[in-house]
């Protein structure tokens, strides 16, 4: 897909289920255009494809948490099977489609799909599986006309137990949740001892405490009926938060929830008690869900300004790196110019044919130039492995191409035309989180007063179906 392929294809998508960021996709392109003249970027690529432009949900857990059931919960449709063993061996992106039946594709539908950077995953999947580098093993999407979906995307991790299978999900899985904005680890709250945290779901909690942002990580106890009988739902959860406090988790809090369709709670107090908590964290969790629509609107137009400055950051440096990729040419051109030019001189001393003197200093020459091209190449590879950055070094490559003077390596990259797009782009941003302000909070103006006037709604129908 190409960049003006892919601009067009995500207008298309945010019209129908976000057009408040329609206007940005043209900030990105002048950001692409400017990133390209540096060489920051490849032709084919652009700034819109390192963001998720739909705010992404993950639900990870093993595969009786009950993490399928709560999905079709939340989206009011049968989307996941559920059952007590493992039922799905694949990652399950969901999201929005107008049909009305639930339509399922394969991975590789998810390259063409500009609404996430599936591209990440595919060089994880490309180490898990170098030799078949399929997708399809790992991914499936499953489009939904829900519009609790509508502007976000969720993702079902797999059931898996085989130490491969295991080992290939977790990798993607660590690659899912740094790209997330909101991450939901489910726990099954019949196995509250310690002794649960073991394999897959040891693994899962790891992942999510060596995360920098720990704040978008929830916590889930699902199937919190099971406690009924006992009527220990503090111990439960006091268990639970021992087992993660030995693993180092010390922050975060649990949620408390149950499918209300399954439950069989013969004590009437109980049953109250256990559903008003349910209901709170229910809600808390939905609010959260809701909410990534808001903040990832957000971090798209403030990636901007973000981006923006990055690259008025780069260029000094990449000035600095082409100065002295242009004094380490000069020095050694001035080297091999004083050796070929000596070599020729003293070798033409002991001739006296002229035109065998010219062949002389012609052959000089042509081994100069060789010699040239030669040092060069050297000295821009051993640069350019010094540099961390990966599009620093991309860039200096550009600059440096064989073909290019060295002389004027870089010229016009800190001009005065670039420095003002750049500035206005940073202004431009600032001014899109106004306009993004300024419709938010009209909008939250607009539902407190719908919701006044109108007959409290039922409920999104629950699924009739055994927990996953």
């Amino acid at each position: 897909m190409t960049p003006q392929e892919r601009y067009e294809k995500l207008k298309e998508h945010l019209l129908e289920e976000n057009p408040v960021l329609v206007d940005v996709i043209d900030e990105y392109k002048e950001l692409d255009e400017v990133a390209k003249k540096i060489g920051l970027l490849d032709e084919n690529q652009t700034y819109t494809e390192f963001i998720s432009w739909w705010p992404l949900i993950s639900i990870l857990g093993t595969f009786s948490a009950g993490k399928s059931s709560f999905i079709n919960e939340y989206l009011g449709k049968k989307v996941q099977d559920t059952g007590n063993q493992a039922v799905d061996d694949k990652f399950t992106v969901i999201c929005y489609s107008k049909n009305d039946e639930v339509t399922t594709l394969p991975g590789v539908a998810l390259d063409a799909d500009p609404r996430f950077p599936f591209y990440n995953i595919s060089k994880e999947i490309e180490k898990i599986d170098p030799e078949e580098r399929n997708i399809n093993k790992f991914l499936q999407l499953k489009a939904v006309n829900s519009e609790r979906i509508k502007g976000k995307i969720l993702i079902d991790s797999p059931g898996f137990d085989a130490d491969f299978q295991r080992d290939a999900v977790l990798r993607i899985t660590k690659h899912i949740i740094d790209l997330s904005d909101l991450v939901l680890i489910f726990f099954d709250a019949r196995h509250p001892e310690p002794g649960a945290m073991r394999d897959t779901l040891n693994h899962l909690v790891e992942l999510a405490k060596k995360h920098s942002d720990s704040d978008k990580v929830l916590y889930v106890l699902n199937q919190i009926d099971t406690c009924a009988k006992e009527d220990n739902l503090e111990e439960i959860i006091g268990a639970w938060q021992r087992a993660l406090s030995q693993k180092g988790i010390v922050s975060g809090k649990f949620y408390a929830i149950y499918n209300e369709s399954l439950a069989k709670i013969d004590n009437p107090e109980i049953a109250e008690r256990l559903k008003k908590r349910k209901d709170e964290d229910l809600a808390q969790i939905t609010e959260k869900m809701e909410k990534v629509t808001i903040d990832r609107a957000y971090r798209i137009v403030k990636n901007i300004e973000t981006k923006a400055k990055e690259i008025m950051d780069s260029i000094p440096e990449l000035k600095k790196l082409l100065g002295k990729f242009r004094t380490n040419m000069l020095i050694a051109d001035a080297l091999m110019l004083a050796i070929f030019g000596a070599g020729s001189y003293f070798a033409s001393t002991f001739v006296e044919n002229t035109l065998l003197k010219y062949g002389i200093y012609a052959l000089a020459f042509i081994l100069f130039v060789l010699a040239h091209f030669r040092v060069r190449s050297l000295i821009v590879k051993h640069m350019a492995k010094k540099i961390d950055n990966e599009y620093l070094r991309k860039a200096f490559l550009k600059h440096t191409k064989w073909y290019k003077p060295y002389l004027l390596a870089g010229m016009g990259i800190d001009s005065q035309k670039i420095k003002a797009k750049l500035e206005k782009l940073i202004e431009d941003s600032r001014s899109f989180i106004q306009k993004l302000n300024d419709q938010f909070i009209s909008l939250k103006k607009e539902k407190s007063n719908f919701s006044q006037n109108q007959e409290p709604k039922a409920e999104l129908p629950e699924v009739q179906t055994a927990s996953k």
